[in-house]
């Protein structure tokens, strides 16, 4: 699935926030406050959203527990060289409809998106009933023993036929980051207590040692294209969390020659997104995370912004190789499966335009 993420957010600033200074790691202040009108729309729907947990699914992981995080590999179909279709084969690009089936990504997806939305509106505005109702969403998903999901991966995007999770299923929580932020921005209200901080500091440091140390983890961590990115943005934003800096600041100087230096040619393209059949959209998906990366290593006395290998291999040549096709100097000569949108860049070029003073 490509979904690019919109990363420039708020770390919200203003007379009506309730924490001068949130703690939050990604969140940029100066962009949201002019949208609290459509913020606070959002906020009134979504206070009647959810409750979401994952043990609404109608099937069950291998495990025997529902309380298990569970998904289908989307890019694998039936094979029809078989009676019953397995083992199921890859087509890269193309969603199969039968994902759908299992709703925990889409799950995860929508109380994410609730959360941030009531902890944003909460923090410019003061009302206390968008925190309550973020807090509650937050309960039922990850604490209340009734609803909550286990901190683990361990049967995402799961191929039938072949095996029953994969490490690149990890890719499916890189919006948990918009959860640590959330967090931050709930300090301080009458809905977000000590027990529920601690609850939340409890489930992310078991999440991160999953990840440090499972086997689906540690192949996420060994992937050289987005999901090696993605795996280090959550690794990095959770650390920060749990107060781990100086292990996040490792993480982030390793990513200058590991993700840096491995995925972007000196030229600036990024070979491995390009030889998939969305050549741009994984190269944009990816750019984006090598940009949170970098805004993460803010918090961590990291400038990913600036770096530059020997021979010119760095964040900004990964865009400048871009920015052509975005506004049609060049036509776009590598695969694109659908529409090719040079509008997903636009959200980078502001997110950039500060750190390179154009």
């Amino acid at each position: 699935m490509i979904r690019v993420i919109s990363v420039v957010m708020a770390a919200a600033i203003g007379a009506s926030a309730q924490t001068a200074n949130p703690r939050v790691f990604i969140l940029d202040a100066k962009e949201l406050k002019p949208k609290l009108a459509r913020i606070e729309r959002d906020a009134q729907k979504a206070l009647t959203a959810g409750p979401f947990s994952v043990v609404t699914k109608d099937v069950t992981p291998p495990s025997g527990d529902k309380h298990d995080y569970m998904s289908q590999a989307p890019y694998f179909w039936p094979n029809p060289a078989s009676a019953n279709g397995l083992p199921y084969i890859r087509r890269d690009g193309e969603r199969n409809p039968e994902i759908e089936k299992i709703n925990d990504h889409r799950v995860l997806d929508q109380m994410t998106a609730a959360v941030e939305t009531l902890a944003l509106a909460y923090h410019f505005t003061g009302k206390e009933e968008y925190a309550s109702k973020a807090a509650g969403l937050l309960r039922a998903f990850f604490l209340d023993p009734a609803t909550r999901m286990y901190p683990n991966l361990q049967f995402a995007q799961a191929i039938p036929g072949v095996n029953t999770g994969r490490g690149i299923g990890l890719i499916e929580t890189r919006g948990l980051t918009r959860v640590v932020d959330a967090i931050g921005l709930l300090a301080g209200s009458r809905a977000w207590n000590d027990r529920d901080q601690k609850g939340m500091e409890e489930w992310f440091s078991l999440f991160l040692q999953w990840m440090l140390e499972s086997k689906n983890g540690r192949e996420e961590r060994a992937a050289k294209n987005n999901h090696g990115t993605f795996y280090d943005v959550q690794i990095v934003s959770l650390a920060l969390f749990l107060n781990r800096r100086e292990f996040a600041k490792s993480v982030l100087e390793e990513a200058k020659s590991k993700r840096i230096g491995v995925q972007i040619e000196p030229d600036g393209r990024q070979p491995l997104e390009l030889a998939r059949t969305k050549a741009w959209s994984y190269s944009v998906m990816n750019l984006d995370g090598l940009m949170t990366l970098a805004r993460l290593g803010e918090n961590a006395g990291v400038d990913l912004w600036n770096y530059q290998t020997s021979d010119g291999r760095s964040i900004r040549k990964a865009l400048d190789f871009l920015v052509p096709f975005a506004n049609g100097e060049k036509k776009w000569s590598y695969p694109e499966l659908g529409e090719f949108r040079p509008q997903i860049l636009s959200s980078l070029l502001e997110r950039a335009a500060p750190h390179y003073n154009n």
